[in-house]
């Protein structure tokens, strides 16, 4: 049964999905960037027009939140675009 199974070729399977994965990543890391530099803009003024020290402190950790999460998904979309050929080359391999 195991073997039956190891002798299908998966290839028509995988390749499209590897090819839809890297079509996808540089317009999903533009609009991270975009809409994270939008969000702490926006979290920017809403620090500035902040009248009691509350609310300053509130949106500050806010800010600082918004541009760590974003920072990580940046770089782990950044890091799936790099790897990307070495996933590439792993799943061939593991097919032939």
């Amino acid at each position: 049964m195991l073997k039956s199974l190891l002798a299908v070729d998966f290839g028509p399977i995988v390749q499209p999905v590897l090819e839809i994965l890297n079509a996808l990543l540089w317009p999903c890391i533009a609009i991270v960037g975009s809409v994270g530099m939008i969000y702490c803009i926006f979290l920017g003024i809403k620090i500035a027009k902040a009248d009691e020290q509350n609310s300053r402190e509130k949106a500050k950790k806010d800010l600082i939140g918004a541009i760590i999460g974003f920072l990580i998904i940046f770089i782990l979309m950044v890091a799936l675009k790099i790897a990307m050929p070495i996933l590439e080359e792993w799943v061939k391999s593991q097919i032939s």
